[in-house]
């Protein structure tokens, strides 16, 4: 063999085992490894708005979804790790502990320091949290001397000290070992003047506690994102930023959004006090009756419930000025077609009220998925069916989803307007009411389940009636 060619051979040899050497050495890129484990590693914190676990294990959260949709995405499994302390968040994600945070993460100067955040995927703004009790601060000059916690380690502490350096005569604690949950309960309970929480945090809480409310906001709204360590490899944070900007154009975050936040703003205090106060003087005698024509037509009882309420607060005396009566105010001809004889007998209203639900639940076009297919079957139970589908076509006319409830929704009360009924099959309609109407049993649904938990805890920790458990499917 000719000296060149020995020498060529003798190079490539080297060349190949510098190269299998050099590629042993190296770790596969972040988003091979999620693969090769099959699984994703989800950094998160106990909160309503992000992940939380019932009494039955049922788990929910607006960042559980989005990232169990992520997770599907790739097609492997998810795991949510909870550390104990808010701050452990943001360190082990910035420490290669997890493979990013979903956490409800507010996107600031002090963290982008040492975290890669994604597109946000919504906003937020920080209040200032009171009890009626309580003289309302005008300003935050106003809480020098008050007693006031916050969350270490949270975006609210950055924003106190950022507020401070600018002159404020502020005060404050910044509590560990605790979330924001429990500072909102203990202003409730008047062991704290004040706390700060996120706003779409304190929507969900204020019907827990509707005697507090916001004093005023702290700083300017503020983006919610994801956040990755700080790497040169961006192979998975690429792919989250694909999947977030996926969603956004085919209208599936809109639809989380409004699933997880779309309705709990909706009701004043006046209406989240006299719902307690129905739920404890009027319900308990109506239970057994719901309970009997949920079960017998099919229905989730806690749907039932939520319903009456918003036709009669449960009033079985009730009689409106049009004609509709009982609980479930039915009207004359739907009592007939229902077999109802007596409207204003509660167990006869709640069965046929129940048993013309069930008929707009079968009239909803199968490929239309829950929750959807629970909102769209109410709005037709208050405004009629061939609104719903006059709304319906408007919807996909104007280029957006006839199936989803968060495009339909906003297409109803167009139904009231001349230029947009003239158009349809059956004419004028009160959309806004069907909007309102859905809009408040959602919230109805919610506070149900959270006083029956109440209810069962107070009851030296038994468990929670199963009858009063909706669990709508997750997106």
């Amino acid at each position: 063999m000719p000296m060149s060619d020995i020498r060529f051979y003798t190079l490539f040899i080297h060349c190949l085992i510098l190269s299998l050497l050099f590629g042993c050495s190296q770790p596969p890129p972040a988003l091979q490894r999620v693969l090769n484990r099959g699984e994703l590693i989800v950094l998160t914190r106990t909160d309503p708005t992000t992940y939380s676990i019932n009494e039955s294990g049922f788990v929910s959260g607006f960042e559980y979804d989005l990232a169990t949709l992520f997770a599907d995405k790739l097609g492997v499994n998810v795991r949510f790790e909870l550390p104990e302390q808010f701050h452990d968040i943001l360190q082990f994600t910035s420490e290669n502990k997890a493979d990013f945070a979903a956490a409800g993460l507010s996107v600031t100067p002090e963290r982008k320091q040492i975290l890669q955040f994604t597109p946000p995927y919504y906003e937020v703004t920080q209040q200032l949290v009171y009890h009626y009790r309580t003289r309302r601060p005008k300003s935050i000059k106003y809480l020098a001397d008050s007693f006031f916690e916050v969350l270490a380690g949270t975006s609210h502490a950055e924003n106190l000290r950022r507020l401070k350096k600018n002159g404020s005569d502020l005060s404050w604690v910044e509590a560990y070992n605790t979330d924001v949950l429990t500072l909102v309960e203990m202003v409730n309970n008047g062991l704290l003047d004040y706390t700060i929480t996120d706003s779409n945090q304190f929507e969900i809480f204020r019907s827990r506690f509707p005697e507090l409310n916001v004093a005023f906001s702290i700083s300017e709204p503020e983006q919610i994102a994801w956040a990755f360590p700080k790497s040169d490899d961006h192979s998975l944070y690429d792919e989250a930023v694909k999947f977030i900007s996926d969603l956004k154009q085919t209208g599936v975050l809109k639809q989380l959004q409004d699933k997880h936040f779309g309705y709990s703003k909706h009701l004043n205090y006046v209406g989240i006090c006299t719902f307690r106060r129905h739920f404890n003087s009027r319900l308990q005698a109506l239970k057994p009756f719901l309970h009997q024509s949920a079960e017998k037509y099919g229905i989730d009882r806690t749907l039932l419930a939520a319903v009456a309420y918003q036709e009669s607060h449960w009033n079985r005396h009730a009689v409106s000025p049009t004609g509709v009566r009982g609980i479930m105010m039915l009207t004359r001809n739907t009592a007939k077609q229902m077999q109802i004889e007596n409207r204003l007998d509660p167990q006869q209203s709640i069965d046929g009220g129940a048993h013309y639900l069930a008929t707009r639940l079968q009239k909803i076009p199968a490929r239309i998925f829950e929750p959807d297919r629970t909102w769209m079957a109410l709005a037709s139970y208050n405004i009629g069916l061939g609104h719903l589908e006059d709304a319906r076509i408007l919807t996909q006319k104007q280029g957006a989803n006839p199936d989803r409830w968060v495009d339909v929704k906003e297409r109803l009360p167009l139904l009231a307007k001349k230029r947009w009924y003239k158009q349809t099959k059956h004419g004028y309609a009160r959309g806004n009411e069907a909007v309102t109407y859905v809009t408040n049993i959602r919230q109805y649904i919610d506070m149900l389940k959270q006083l029956e938990l109440t209810e069962a805890e107070s009851q030296n920790g038994t468990e929670t009636d199963e009858t009063f458990n909706m669990q709508l499917p997750a997106l």
